[in-house]
């Protein structure tokens, strides 16, 4: 009986996906749970490559519902859409991953079976380049920036996971996704979902496919932004702070001061060549050890791609440092 299954709304957030959304709003369209239980909604953030019309046109594409995002940001996109749907279960979906087929089905059934407020699978990441497979197997290394989603494939309750999957009450509980604390808008609303008693769970049955960055700048400027955001997300929870998220910016903050101070002091000049020895190591370690798990050809791009992540991330931190203190003191002093 259809009846008995929770009217499902999947939400997502997007712009300017004309080279994708057609595979992607193909699998959502291609769910096996019953359509008469699903609703499709778009949140789009003033596309200008004909996006909208392309969903027009997809086979099933009259039963998408497509919302403008004038804000142009995801987490305004995310509200517009939580606010708009009429589903007991929210299942969130990005323009750049393909669903399974039984994604929906798995979401409802994991959110039944735990009694979690969030569900959600790994972040299965994939490539259509040499470089874009490179850097998607690096991504799932745990030497990147990881979370959970990222390396982990058995259940387990956890602090994040990919995209997400909620009954409706919960966002009436924590509110909907808090949007200034730029792309960290995700882990974020899991803090406020922690705090208020519920669980998160991550399970490898909810399975998607994520298309990411392909090359080494669009990296750069991603890892940035997602360093940047941790420090709004700091801000506003300073308790979230994870001892792994601390790597990258000491790892950035070594480098700057102990590079100039190398020039005029030995002992440092010992120890700054100690750090650039032991994480140039690390890199090939952790490079050949993804090769051999994702393919030897990955192995040339993969340190340039590891401390990528890194050096971005990282200087994105401090720079989220600078702008909030300087915030701050601006606030003080008007105050």
């Amino acid at each position: 009986m259809t009846d008995s299954l929770p009217l499902v709304s999947l939400l997502l957030p997007i712009r300017n996906e004309a080279a994708f959304i057609a595979r992607c709003l193909g699998a959502v369209l291609a769910q096996d749970y019953p359509a008469d239980r699903l609703e499709i909604l778009v949140a789009d953030g003033e596309s200008d490559d004909g996006t909208p019309d392309l969903i027009r046109a997809l086979p099933g594409g009259e039963s998408v519902r497509i919302v403008p995002n004038l804000a142009r940001i995801q987490a305004a996109g995310l509200n517009l859409l939580i606010r708009e749907a009429q589903g007991d279960v929210l299942v969130r979906v990005d323009g750049h991953t393909i669903i399974a087929p039984d994604y929906v089905r798995a979401c409802v059934e994991a959110l039944r079976e735990t009694g979690a407020w969030n569900v959600g699978g790994p972040m299965l990441s994939a490539g259509m380049t040499p470089m874009g497979k490179a850097i998607a197997a690096a991504g799932a290394s745990p030497f990147a920036v990881p979370s959970a989603f990222h390396v982990r494939q058995t259940a387990a309750f956890t602090d994040t996971v990919y995209l997400g999957a909620w009954p409706r009450w919960v966002f009436e509980r924590v509110g909907g996704y808090n949007e200034h604390v730029g792309v960290n808008e995700d882990y974020e609303l899991n803090v406020r979902i922690r705090r208020a008693g519920g669980q998160i769970y991550l399970t490898s049955a909810i399975r998607s496919t994520y298309y990411g960055r392909q090359t080494l700048g669009a990296l750069a400027r991603q890892y940035r932004r997602y360093g940047q955001s941790k420090v709004k997300t700091l801000a506003a929870h300073p308790g979230s702070l994870r001892p792994r998220q601390l790597a990258a910016p000491a790892l950035v903050a070594a480098l700057a001061l102990g590079g100039p101070l190398a020039l005029v002091s030995r002992p440092i000049r010992a120890l700054f060549g100690l750090l650039l020895f032991a994480y140039a190591a690390a890199t090939l370690l952790a490079s050949l050890h993804t090769a051999s798990r994702s393919g030897w050809p990955l192995l040339p791009r993969l340190p340039a791609i590891f401390a990528t992540m890194h050096l971005s991330w990282g200087a994105g931190f401090w720079a989220g440092v600078l702008r909030e203190c300087i915030a701050r003191l601006r606030t003080a002093a008007r105050g």
